[in-house]
């Protein structure tokens, strides 16, 4: 799967890398890789990680699978390389950010600029069976991606943890409120956001206020 982690993670991970649950986890994944179509690419699986080193990260936002249809996981929760139309749930993402900002949706859909910037896309699985959503749930990546936002928490101060939907808000637990904000709304998906909840939740540019309070240059959404 030629898997590789940004050295700072590694560095910081490597307890959970030693694990047996890992070990299950890494035998589990190249078997579904081997034997049929899964993503993202295995060079991505870690592109989250690999984009945005530990001592870069100021928000984190995080989701539940990666997209299962061909072309549009590349490692990002929520993004879809370029030249990929938007998903339902990002379409929303980008009306609540003008909404919010002022900001005009842009023309692609890869995440890749946020990244860069310090926000960590962290799915809560890491890889999927194509065309089966959650296919790769509980075999042990919720155990690892738990692992990352509790290291987070308490090595880090003035995060942002960016949770939408059930699932993503069930993670606050993880998370030391005193040290970090945490924001919390319904999921972009078109069946939670029409319900009422996302749009106005202005959670961008909230976290740029809270970024800007603590020393820490805004996200350019």
């Amino acid at each position: 799967m030629n898997v590789q982690i940004e050295s700072s993670w590694k560095q910081r991970l490597e307890g959970e890398f030693a694990k047996p649950y890992f070990a299950q986890l890494t035998a589990f994944v190249r078997l579904e890789y081997g034997r049929g179509t899964c993503f993202p690419p295995g060079k991505l699986i870690f592109n989250a990680f690999n984009l945005c080193p530990f001592d870069n990260v100021k928000v984190v936002i995080i989701g539940q699978d990666p997209y299962h249809e061909p072309g549009q996981a590349h490692g990002l929760s929520f993004s879809v390389p370029e030249g990929q139309p938007f998903p339902p749930s990002l379409v929303n993402i980008f009306k609540e950010i003008e909404q919010d900002t002022g900001q005009k949706m842009p023309s692609t859909g890869d995440l890749t600029r946020w990244a860069k910037q310090g926000v960590l896309l962290l799915n809560a699985t890491l890889t999927v069976r194509a065309h089966q959503a959650g296919s790769h749930q509980r075999q042990g990546w919720e155990a690892f991606t738990d692992a990352v936002i509790r290291t987070l928490s308490c090595e880090k101060e003035h995060l942002v943890f960016i949770l939408w939907g059930g699932f993503a808000r069930s993670k606050a637990a993880l998370i030391d409120s005193s040290r970090h904000l945490i924001l919390q709304s319904v999921h972009p998906s078109p069946l939670s956001a029409n319900r009422g909840g996302w749009f106005g939740n202005r959670h961008f540019s909230t976290t740029n206020v809270y970024l800007s309070a603590n020393g820490l240059a805004p996200i350019e959404w």
